[in-house]
């Protein structure tokens, strides 16, 4: 399933982590940068690769957020709705956000170009309301905002 070049760089990063246990999250980032996302298959994929209890990797990439298991559209927003973000108005981003794209929180539109997701904190409490997309932050949010950045996006 990984390509030659992942492949390759997980011998290098064998040489560097002290189990296989603990390359679960590099190799799961390889795999989710080849594939997009992470399916069930890919899942065992990387249990067997590594020799490790599928539960193990299954628990991995439901845990944290930034593991996609399913397709995200091209701009994939993260809205953080933890108590910071909650108390700053995130309720009214993600409204304002559905409303604009179309779609609701853990869907893709159609055409592919927007997925929209909540996520737990994010560590931008001071930047709240804070949106993250393809792993760039925008803090401060307000609906303004948004409707800018969702213009630079399209």
């Amino acid at each position: 399933m990984l390509g030659p070049h992942h492949l390759q760089h997980l011998e290098e990063l064998k040489k560097l982590y002290p189990t296989s246990q603990a390359l679960v999250l590099p190799v799961l980032w390889m795999v989710q940068e080849q594939e997009g996302y992470i399916s069930k298959e890919s899942m065992r994929y990387v249990a067997d690769l590594l020799s490790v209890p599928y539960g193990h990797v299954l628990g991995v990439v439901t845990f944290y957020t930034m593991f996609h298991q399913s397709p995200v559209g091209k701009h994939h927003i993260e809205v953080c709705t933890n108590v910071s973000c909650m108390l700053k108005g995130a309720a009214n981003i993600v409204r304002h956000l559905e409303s604009k794209l179309g779609i609701r929180i853990g869907e893709t539109s159609k055409d592919g170009k927007w997925s929209l997701a909540e996520v737990e904190c994010m560590g931008a409490c001071g930047g709240a309301p804070m949106c993250a997309v393809g792993g760039e932050y925008h803090e401060h949010l307000t609906t303004q905002e948004i409707d800018r950045l969702l213009e630079r996006l399209s």
